[in-house]
């Protein structure tokens, strides 16, 4: 691509980084034999066990049967574990099994060890300044899409 306003603006940066460090990342697990999208499970679940299958398919953005087929695979792995809501036998709550937390300490390495060569040569300084400017931008992200599906709910409701 020949350089100009099109090629270095935040979105497009921020998509490689993200794109690269995903592939980096996939070539480091590999031999885990997982996939990117139950890594994505399993990394959501170990900060929010017990959460509900429709809310992890919202919150992963993958439609629920997609979720399921994913669940099928981790369960059979004896990695996750569906119980029942307590209140309602129609929902789903997950859990990680025991023997998956020796894996995500394993995952947990590796995206460090990603993330480190990400960030290989950068002062202390400014990768903490770089988290906090990301987390900055998602908070102000997450509040405007709030605002809007409140707006859009308001104006047909």
């Amino acid at each position: 691509m020949p350089p100009g306003p099109y090629q270095q603006t935040l979105g497009f940066i921020l998509n490689d980084v993200a794109r690269l460090m995903r592939k980096r990342f996939d070539e480091r697990a590999r031999h885990l034999g997982l996939t990117r999208a139950q890594w994505q499970v399993l990394s959501y679940l170990a900060r929010n066990e017990g959460v509900q299958q429709g809310l992890l398919a919202d919150i992963l953005e993958v439609t629920p049967i997609t979720l399921a087929r994913i669940l099928d695979r981790l369960e059979a792995a004896d990695l996750v574990e569906r119980r029942s809501h307590p209140k309602d036998r129609r929902i789903w709550r997950l859990f990680l099994r025991p023997e998956t937390h020796r894996l995500l300490a394993e995952m947990f390495k590796l995206g460090e060890a990603t993330r480190d060569e990400a960030l290989a040569g950068l002062p202390e300084r400014d990768r903490d300044e770089l988290t906090r400017i990301l987390i900055a931008m998602k908070s102000n992200l997450v509040e405007a899409c709030a605002e809007a599906t409140a707006e859009r709910t308001a104006a047909h409701g």
